[in-house]
C-alpha cells in the first residue's frame, strides 16, 4: 500500500482530481513496489509496459486528501501479468482498475518474463 497526498497540481479549479491522475497515482504505487524491494522495473534485458487498462471512477478525490493505493496480483503469465489497483480515501473506494503489463525486450518485442522477476511479482498480494 502506498499513501499519496492530493496536491493542487492534481486537481481542476474546483479542487477535484483530474481523471488521468488516478492512473499516475497507480503508476507511482507500481514503481514503489519495485523501489521498496531494492529493484527497478527497468530490467537488464527489458522492461514492462501497459497493454490494457479497465478503469472505474467511483467517487472524486479532492485537494488535500490523503489517498491509499492498494495493489494485488490477479494473474501472471509467461510474458505478462495483471494487477488490480484500487485507490481509497480512508475506507471509501474512489477508483479501481485492472492493468495488464507485458514484458518487452529492448528491441520492443514481447518476451518471457525472467524467472527472478516472475518470482518477485508473485509476491504482490497487498489488496
Amino acid at each position: 500500500m502506498m499513501q499519496i497526498r492530493v496536491y493542487y497540481e492534481d486537481t481542476d479549479v474546483g479542487g477535484v482530481v483530474y481523471h488521468s491522475n488516478y492512473l499516475n497515482f497507480c503508476e507511482r504505487a507500481r514503481s514503489q513496489l519495485f523501489f521498496d524491494a531494492g529493484r527497478s522495473s527497468i530490467l537488464e534485458g527489458g522492461h514492462f509496459v501497459a497493454k490494457h487498462i479497465e478503469a472505474d471512477y467511483l467517487k472524486s478525490a479532492k485537494f488535500g486528501d490523503i489517498l491509499e493505493v492498494k495493489t494485488a496480483l490477479v494473474e501472471i503469465k509467461n510474458a505478462s501479468f495483471t494487477l488490480l489497483q484500487e485507490v481509497f480515501r480512508s475506507d471509501e473506494k474512489l477508483f479501481s482498475m485492472k492493468i495488464v503489463l507485458v514484458y518487452l525486450d529492448f528491441a520492443g518485442n514481447m518476451a518471457k518474463i525472467p524467472s527472478e522477476e516472475k518470482a518477485f511479482l508473485s509476491l504482490i498480494a497487498e489488496v
